[in-house]
């Protein structure tokens, strides 16, 4: 499950081919093949010192959350972090953040890339001075990072097309697209439209390329609407920025209509932020994937501070329920769990959306 709480800092001490291993996989469940190969790394902190954290925006309530876990767990993994800096949805303030995060001196960054092209300009500054750089829910197409925390988002647009495919048997579905700029945009869609023409092929896919702007996907949908008012089911890709201008523009033309009744539109999201899991148990959405924030937190600060220490790593399974993957670029990617959610199991309280007070 998303955000399994893990021990103390020596809990994740890598396994290696010696008997340590041995006496340490019982307490460890140890990261499998996420084996630290030593201090081979550039780091410059030595483990220790100042870690900046950028966000890409603070108008979505996942990254509201996410943003309330990182001094949590900060402080859980003995990581020293800077108070978070927002971008405001700008890749150039970002690199810009970036740079004044350096120029204070911090040893470590963990960034969430808004452009997945941009944020190279940023990595390549940190690289020159020796700090490490660890990338959550979003991989850079190039540049240098100890580490990419995410999910799998092609997972994500599958997992929207089944749920769609198996109660929308024909017609118009739309798809409320993220930035294609960034590569969760890209994963997503993409994902998405290659499974319904693979495996749904009597859905008819309209796109509206939002670039998570609430008040795009609004009025695309709107204009949409008006064209296409039997449309039968809608993929939003971030439930953060889009749930609410979708429900009120359904709303304002008379098309909300509640799960199981004539004319409900099957509704299927991204996030899993607590206001999706309302509008689940309401009968308003049908599902949303729920994007693990607790554990982004975590393991950014987790691998961070690996990083510091000079620790590399290998691709395999961990001790948290993920897979580390090699990307084609080379970089590796911390794939963490993200279930789907719907009115079956909207009320575990294992899902971190349940536990946002």
């Amino acid at each position: 499950m998303p955000g399994r709480t893990v021990g103390k800092r020596n809990r994740f001490r890598l396994v290696g081919v010696l008997a340590v291993a041995a006496s340490a996989s019982l307490a460890l469940a140890a990261c499998g093949s996420t084996k630290d190969t030593g201090g081979t790394g550039s780091a410059s902190g030595g483990g220790t010192g100042k870690v900046g954290v950028i966000l890409p925006l603070l108008t979505s309530p996942f990254w509201q959350s996410y943003n309330d876990y990182v001094p949590k767990m900060a402080k859980t993994e003995g990581v020293d972090a800077l108070k978070t800096v927002n971008s405001n949805s700008d890749p150039s303030q970002q690199i810009t953040d970036i740079n004044n995060q350096l120029n204070q001196g911090v040893k470590g960054l963990v960034v969430a890339p808004l452009d997945s092209a941009a944020i190279e300009a940023g990595l390549d500054q940190a690289d020159r001075k020796g700090v490490p750089v660890v990338a959550v829910d979003v991989a850079p197409d190039k540049g240098k990072v100890a580490m990419v925390v995410r999910a799998d988002n092609v997972a994500y647009g599958t997992k929207a097309c089944d749920y769609l495919g198996k109660h929308v048997t024909s017609g118009k579905v739309v798809q409320i697209m993220g930035d294609l700029a960034s590569v969760n945009g890209r994963d997503r869609s993409e994902a998405f439209r290659a499974c319904v023409k693979q495996k749904y092929p009597k859905l008819k896919v309209l796109e509206i390329p939002a670039k998570w702007e609430s008040d795009t996907a609004a009025s695309q949908l709107g204009t949409l609407l008006n064209a296409n008012p039997d449309i039968k089911g809608i993929y939003m890709q971030a439930g953060g920025v889009y749930l609410a201008p979708t429900l009120q523009t359904l709303k304002s033309k008379g098309l909300l209509k509640k799960a199981g009744t004539a004319g409900h539109i099957t509704i299927v999201s991204n996030d899993g932020i607590p206001q999706e899991f309302d509008a689940i148990r309401k009968g308003e959405i049908d599902a949303t994937v729920s994007q693990p924030a607790d554990a982004y937190a975590k393991y950014g600060m987790y691998y961070i501070k690996a990083a510091m220490e000079g620790k590399t790593f290998k691709p395999g399974p961990t001790d948290h329920d993920s897979t580390i993957v090699k990307l084609p670029s080379g970089i590796l990617e911390d794939q963490l769990p993200a279930p789907l959610v719907t009115k079956d199991n909207v009320d575990d309280p294992k899902l971190w959306g349940n536990t946002v007070k």
